[in-house]
């Protein structure tokens, strides 16, 4: 690889730690670099990764983002990426986040979180594969915030970007066998109360599952995959709305449960 491609990779992965550091988004890395790819993305990410876990955080999981039509409709991506999940982004369901520990806006989004009993690596991984590997289910809402200003992104940004993945909260656990359908299960989403946004788990390539199947197959593409005991978000339900302070938003996932943050 040219030097100046490994620079820009590390230019653009302290560009975007520092406007995590300061909750100030930055310009999108793909008019700074034109010539970043997505292996240059992967790389960015996985160095800022690399350097919270040698400041003690865990990674507890992934993300999939920008799988359903809502969410590609409302951000101009037209792929799906993937993120990290780490311990310190988790919150308790019902409780408070500050809002101004994000970059603005932030973004939140209702999903149905899977937690595997045992690994999945691709690539071959299928829908029953990952139905098989799930000991349980949970309501979740996550909570996205681009580094990016004005998510003006690419999927080179959102994917260098973690894929906007910055909290999670989980409602109760479900184990899998006495969980409803989840291709049917529906949710509304509420700021509020009020409701904002209605979505279904067809959304996702139409069976959830399958999401977190696609995400294993494209991990193998890098070296990785998916590990027992780690959760897995496999993408939002519904189109995503703006949440700030004084705000709280909730999802009702029906027979599933629901689960609710408040932005103080």
């Amino acid at each position: 690889m040219r030097p100046a491609a490994l620079r820009h990779r590390a230019e653009a992965a302290q560009l975007l730690r520092e406007a995590e550091r300061r909750t100030a988004p930055v310009e999108p890395l793909s008019m700074t670099w034109p010539a970043l790819d997505l292996a240059d993305a992967y790389a960015v990410q996985q160095d800022n990764i690399t350097r919270r876990l040698a400041t003690g955080a865990t990674v507890i999981g992934h993300k999939v983002g920008l799988i359903s039509a809502p969410m590609q409709q409302l951000l101009g991506v037209q792929e799906p990426d993937f993120g990290h999940l780490l311990d310190d982004m988790v919150h308790r369901d019902g409780g408070t986040v500050r809002a101004a520990r994000y970059c603005a806006p932030r973004i939140i989004e209702p999903e149905i979180c899977f937690r595997l009993a045992c690994p999945l690596r691709g690539p071959g991984v299928t829908t029953a594969d990952v139905l098989a590997a799930t000991e349980a289910v949970a309501p979740a809402l996550e909570i996205v915030d681009s580094r990016v200003r004005d998510w003006q992104i690419t999927l080179v940004d959102t994917f260098a970007d973690n894929a906007g993945s910055a909290g999670l909260v989980c409602g109760s656990w479900t184990p899998l066998e006495h969980a409803p359908d989840l291709a049917a299960v529906t949710v509304d989403l509420l700021i509020d109360g009020n409701k904002v946004a209605t979505g279904g788990g067809k959304e996702f390539l139409g069976h959830p599952a399958t999401a977190v199947a696609w995400l294993a197959n494209t991990l193998a593409a890098y070296g990785a995959a998916l590990d027992a005991e780690h959760v897995i978000l496999p993408g939002a339900m519904t189109t995503a709305p703006l949440i700030g302070a004084g705000q709280n938003a909730e999802a009702r996932f029906g027979a599933l449960g629901s689960v609710s943050v408040s932005f103080v």
